[in-house]
Order: structure tokens, then sequence, then C-alpha cells
């Protein structure tokens, strides 16, 4: 700084009387100065917060990105790269990293929410396609669909401790809420397994319709819904007796049953609403989680893909793979509110709230 705004030194080790002769205008500005500095010092040393910054994450398969979009103007703010083939994403407990897996690197990159930013990577099998994680045993569960495996790996020290086979083509993965099991959607197989993550075995089967997809359950645990993508059909399975107990059938209006291919499915924290995206037929089902009944289909973009709901319940996040798009919907009113464009071919939609 010039030394007739803010020369502390001088001010001192002056004589006496001699800092009087510096404009008192100087000296004010030299304090406010100095309590800046301060402010900025103390800042630049608090930790950052990454906790519920309402941001909205969406991974681009074919641009190898997640679009970051803030929550209130929907406007992308950050594009971070990827590895290859960027796909199912997850946070950790206490939401400060993104965990999202790249399908053609066979690996898992790390995002730090605070730095928008690949710190880290978690090496996989091949072609990781989804995963889920295991809080308590600090364990993720993916799914390799060249392999045909669910890996089992150490969080902490990056290492697959475990290797399980499956159905030809796994994709679908869910820890069930007690923790001590895996379900695993088998694509080609038309199975859903349940599995012993300690023990490296499946435990039970069930046959399913044409291409299993993803996994919602119910909050009491009792009922494992998965989306069928060539049934166009979701089935429930019946969590204790591990037998098909229902299945709901979609056709929208104006659809043929071959363009109805439902893939993400998610439910609302009562357990009251699931809802289903329909891929190529281009709406979203939201149907009677209790009656399993259709309530109503939604229109969306081209081949809507991952779901996902707002803490809240109000907005619905669908990933529109064959449009490059998100469409934001108003749960309340059920009707889409706008489309946003992202990277190439968006897979999956999570927001950090």
């Amino acid at each position: 700084m010039h030394s007739d705004v803010c020369d502390l030194t001088w001010i001192a080790h002056s004589p006496a009387g001699s800092a009087a002769r510096k404009p008192a205008r100087g000296l004010r500005r030299c304090f406010r100065a100095a309590w800046a500095i301060a402010g900025l010092v103390l800042l630049s040393s608090a930790p950052l917060s990454a906790k519920d910054t309402g941001l909205i994450f969406v991974s681009n398969e074919k641009s190898n990105t997640i679009s970051v979009l803030d929550p209130k103007t929907f406007n992308i703010v950050k594009t971070i790269r990827t590895a290859k083939r960027p796909r199912d994403m997850h946070f950790s407990t206490d939401r400060s990293t993104l965990y999202v897996a790249c399908g053609d690197a066979d690996r898992i990159d790390v995002v730090d929410i605070a730095s928008l930013a690949v710190v880290d990577s978690v090496p996989t099998g091949k072609s990781p396609e989804a995963f889920d994680i295991n809080h308590g045993r600090g364990e993720i569960y993916v799914t390799n669909e060249e392999d045909a495996t669910l890996a089992v790996i150490d969080l902490k020290s990056k290492k697959t401790i475990r290797v399980i086979k499956t159905g030809d083509e796994p994709e679908g993965v869910l820890v069930a809420r007690s923790g001590d099991k895996v379900y695993v959607a088998s694509e080609v197989g038309n199975l859903v397994h349940e599995i012993d993550p300690v023990g490296g075995r499946i435990i039970r089967d069930v046959v399913v319709g044409t291409r299993p997809r993803r996994f919602a359950m119910t909050p009491d645990g009792k009922e494992l819904w998965v989306s069928t993508e060539l049934a166009a059909a979701v089935y429930i399975i019946d969590v204790e007796s591990f037998t098909v107990a229902g299945k709901i059938d979609f056709l929208p209006r104006g659809m043929r049953t071959e363009d109805v291919t439902p893939v993400g499915i998610t439910m609302d924290k009562k357990g009251s609403k699931a809802y289903v995206t329909l891929g190529h037929a281009a709406h979203v089902a939201i149907v009677d989680v209790a009656s399993r009944k259709l309530d109503q289909y939604v229109l969306t973009g081209k081949r809507a893909w991952g779901v996902t709901l707002s803490a809240d319940g109000k907005r619905l996040f669908v990933a529109n793979g064959g449009g490059d798009d998100i469409t934001i919907i108003d749960v309340d009113k059920r009707r889409a509110l706008r489309s946003v464009p992202v990277g190439r071919v968006p897979w999956g939609v999570l927001v950090d709230d």
C-alpha cells in the first residue's frame, strides 16, 4: 500500500505528535484496510461448507461431464470433467463428496462438493454402471456390467475386498435398509438377486420381467420395486418371501408397447407415490403405492431415464438421455415447469438437499 494511506510502522515509531501530520483520512483508510485484511484471513481459514447446497448434479455419458445447476435459476454453474462415461452417482454420508461410476474408465470418480472438482478415483471391475453405498460398513457395492459381478470395495483403502458372480449384465443395485443384504438386477437373466455381501454369495433369486434395471424400496422395507425396461412394467417383490407380489403395466395414450421402456424409479419419503421414467415413451408415470394403481402420466423429454425427487418432494428431476436435457416437474401440479439443456446423453440426476 502507498505510505500516506497505511504506513503503520511509521505511525508507531514517529516522534510524538508527528502522526498528527498524517491526514486523518489516511488513518481511517489505514484501519479500514487492516480490518478488511483481518476479515479475509478469518474467512479463508474457515472450513468451506458443502452441506445442503441445493445444487443439482447431472451425469452426462457422452460428454464425460457432470453438469452442476443452480437450484434457483437452474442455470449451469459448473461443468465437471470426469473419466469416460459417467453414470450412477451417490453422495457420501456427510454429502461433502459425490461418487460417480465411470463405465468406460473402470473406476468411480470422487468429486469434492466444495471445490466441484474430481479429487480422487476408486478402481472397479469392467464397466461399472450402478452402485450403492453401505455407509455403516464403509463399503461400496458396484455392478460391473462386462464382468457380470458385484464388487465389494472398501471406501477407506479403495481396495476390492470381495467379488460376487451375478447374472449377465448386472445393473441396478440397492442396499437393504438393514444393511445385511444387497439386491442386484441382472438385465440378461431377467433376475433379481438377493446377496449376502459379507458371505459373498447369492441367497435367493426371483424371475421378473424382461431386462430389469433399477430399484426403489418402500420405507417399511417390505416391498422392492424394480423397473423392467422391455416388459413395459414395474414388478413388485415381497422381500420376506422373495416372490413377485404384483405388477404394474404402463402404456401412455398414443404410445406403442414397444416404446414404453421403464428405467428410472424413485419413491417419496412416505412411500405414498412412486415415479417411473418410461424411456422412449417420453413420460413419467406417477403411481399410488398402496393401491398399485397408475395416477397420471406427465410428459417429459426424449428417452426419460434417471429420476430423483427434491428433499421436500415438490420437484421431480428427470434426465432425458435422447434430448440432452433434464425436465423439472412440479409434483403438486403434475406438470413440467421447464427443460434445461445439459451435456450429451444425461444418465442420472441428484440433488444436494
